[in-house]
């Protein structure tokens, strides 16, 4: 299984960048900061976190002054800062960087869709909400990002404390999918065939995707091209059985009024 950390990918992109404006080949600047040449393609990969005093090598061979090392700082900031279970934690970087989403849920609203009552019901403590409400963000960037998410019809009509919380998230759902860049999808009660978790795909600007998929026990994130081509199959499985988005507008005004008021 091929995993990504897009924070350590941004770092080896800089190396790459800057290795490649001075003129050097891998080979050559891993003698010049005395290491071997699979460990600069390792590092240039974003397969590894090298040391700081190796970046501050990077930025003398390089002749870069301090832009690796201060790289380096803001990437383990970043590790710290981002308070996410275990096995979501590479994930949340490519997220944020996505051009464009994708997403299937069956249980619940999506993450990104979910609002700040509601989210507290799920989660465990305040800084899980917090984050959840940070993450949103993305939402008001501007160039927001495309972000189609389909759900199953069962998550409009189970309750997440209470009907008020509810019928407030219902509302908000409608509100969103009336915006520009966001597509919301409600999959009828109904088998589906190769349905077999819920997803989401980050698409980035430079078209490279990366796919998260909730397990039993956590969850994976992957940029294998085979388990990315079966989940962008079952995405479009999803969409082709989905009430497109005024149909689904008016599925979630009536449970809204059939359950929530």
């Amino acid at each position: 299984m091929q995993r990504i950390k897009p924070e350590f990918q941004s770092f080896g992109a800089e190396v790459r960048r800057l290795r490649k404006a001075a003129g050097l080949n891998q080979q050559r600047l891993a003698d010049l900061v005395n290491v071997t040449r699979s460990y600069i393609t390792q590092i240039e990969a974003g397969r590894t976190r090298c040391r700081r005093e190796t970046a501050l090598r990077l930025d003398r061979a390089l002749k870069s002054g301090t832009a690796l090392v201060e790289a380096w700082d803001e990437l383990l900031e970043s590790i710290k800062s981002d308070k996410y279970p275990e096995f979501f934690a590479n994930f949340p970087k490519a997220e944020q960087s996505a051009s464009m989403l994708r997403a299937y849920e069956e249980r619940v609203v999506h993450g990104l869709f979910q609002t700040e009552d509601y989210a507290r019901v799920l989660l465990s403590d305040e800084d899980a909400v917090k984050n959840r409400m940070r993450r949103q963000e993305i939402l008001e960037r501007d160039p927001a990002p495309a972000v189609t998410v389909v759900m199953d019809e069962t998550v409009l009509y189970r309750e997440v404390g209470g009907k008020e919380v509810m019928r407030e998230q219902l509302e908000y759902l409608i509100e969103l999918s009336r915006r520009e860049k966001i597509n919301i999808q409600i999959t009828p009660i109904k088998y589906i065939r190769n349905i077999w978790a819920t997803f989401v795909v980050a698409t980035l600007p430079d078209q490279r995707q990366v796919v998260y998929t909730a397990k039993a026990y956590g969850g994976e994130t992957s940029t294998s091209p085979t388990e990315i081509a079966l989940v962008n199959e079952t995405m479009a499985t999803l969409q082709a059985e989905a009430l497109n988005a005024s149909d689904t507008r008016d599925l979630i005004r009536k449970a809204i009024k059939e359950r929530w008021t």
